[in-house]
């Protein structure tokens, strides 16, 4: 079988590797359609993700598709089955699961990067993380269940009200979803932020964001009860606790480098009382984000702008591909 394999530091090559067998807990997944996330790029680059890659391991933690085998000890899947993959794998010994608090786990094990993941034409997971996709919702759609189930996690970090008002920082990927996520879990107004005019415009009628506003061109004028960062970069961490309201809360989702830091005005989180959170990863997230999509309350397919080829993704991680978007990569386009 085809598989990209990440050899070392930027150095990705196509191989041929023999198909894994599951072993007797593990269901063997035919990739349909695997997602490239800035988490493939920190990986790409050396970084570590929820873990260290190390090379030679194959990446893609956004899976989807159909399986073609099962272990000995697998009831809950038959070949043929159209699933979704938590790349995501807990270790009950550890003390944050007894805390119910998995995702903390020094112990964490993950498909796509600690071992081989969807960037292959076959991969492995255990029973445990894998999940029947609804029949109305399309394999391409099913791979962008781990990132929802990312922003579903940070969701539940908050206190959400209907009358609050929200602002997302930044709109890639995962400010979109997060637009849709908080109308779907209730919150009545969501302002969103970007820098250009053109794609402020149709973002805002792809999720249904209240407001938009271009921080290239403009400032954010008002206050906000929830604040949602998802660019990672210092000066928007900084804004966004300038922009919190009274009594606000903030959640910190981009992600930085390891050795980034920024700003914090000590007197302004204890004079408006502010709650600033961090959001790691998708603990019991799945089901829901599934559900949200099958429903059609999250819509990822209009936000997904390239589909690519295997040969196409080192030029996504290594920056010479500029087509902006969400890019999917499919391995297999007949499964649907």
């Amino acid at each position: 079988m085809k598989a990209l394999v990440l050899t070392g530091t930027k150095q990705m090559e196509i191989q041929d590797l023999d198909t894994p067998t599951p072993k007797p807990d593990e269901v063997l997944v035919k990739t349909a359609y695997a997602g490239i996330c800035g988490t493939d790029d920190a990986l790409y680059n050396g970084l570590p993700g929820s873990a260290d890659a190390v090379p030679p391991i194959v990446l893609g933690h956004e899976n989807s598709g159909v399986v073609a085998a099962v272990g000995a000890n697998v009831t809950q899947f038959k070949k043929g089955d159209r699933v979704a993959v938590d790349p995501n794998i807990y270790f009950p010994k550890d003390k944050y699961f007894r805390v119910d608090r998995p995702q903390l786990a020094e112990s964490l094990s993950a498909v796509g990067v600690t071992r081989d993941g969807g960037l292959e034409e076959y991969f492995t997971a255990p029973e445990s993380v894998v999940y029947h996709v609804p029949a109305n919702l399309s394999l391409k759609a099913a791979c962008s269940t781990e990132p929802v189930s990312c922003g579903v996690h940070g969701i539940r970090r908050l206190s959400l009200q209907p009358h609050y008002k929200a602002l997302v920082m930044g709109d890639g990927y995962m400010g979109l979803l997060f637009v849709e996520l908080l109308k779907a879990y209730g919150v009545q107004h969501v302002d969103l932020t970007g820098r250009h005019d053109d794609k402020l415009a149709e973002e805002q009628k792809l999720t249904g964001a209240d407001h938009v506003i271009n921080t290239e061109s403009g400032d954010i004028t008002e206050e906000y009860d929830i604040v949602i960062e998802a660019v990672g970069r210092p000066e928007t961490q900084e804004k966004a606790i300038e922009v919190a309201g009274k009594g606000g809360q903030i959640l910190m989702f981009g992600v930085g480098r390891p050795d980034q830091t920024f700003t914090v005005n000590t007197y302004e989180v204890f004079q408006k009382e502010l709650d600033i959170k961090g959001s790691f990863i998708n603990p019991y997230s799945f089901d829901d984000s599934l559900a949200l999509m099958a429903s059609g309350k999250i819509d990822v397919e209009p936000l997904i702008k390239n589909v690519l080829q295997l040969d196409e993704v080192v030029g996504k991680l290594d920056g010479s591909d500029k087509r902006p978007g969400k890019s999917v990569v499919e391995l297999d386009g007949s499964l649907k």
